[in-house]
């Protein structure tokens, strides 16, 4: 096979969440910040929640193998930068 995938770095990994986020919520990626909180500036519900995981899930597993958010670390998960902290201690 091929070299493995170089992980991304933080500017990286938040761009992906952006993405994913944008998708969700059908906004600009460019309108979302790193310190924008999921529920109360982004207005995430629970079911909007676990469609990011999943989506960041499916971002990152091709640099990790098996790349999964735990379901008590979801809850821990508050702000996007907890999101982009989070993938990069796993990566």
């Amino acid at each position: 096979m091929g070299a493995e995938t170089q992980k991304p770095d933080r500017a990286g990994v938040l761009d992906g969440i952006r993405n994913q986020l944008s998708d969700i919520l059908e906004v600009e990626p460019g309108t979302i910040n790193e310190s924008d909180s999921f529920t109360e500036d982004l207005h995430l519900g629970s079911i909007e929640l676990i469609e990011l995981a999943e989506a960041i899930e499916d971002e990152f597993d091709q640099y990790s193998s098996g790349f999964r958010i735990e379901d008590e670390d979801l809850e821990d998960l508050k702000t996007v930068r907890d999101a982009v902290d989070y993938v990069l201690a796993r990566l």
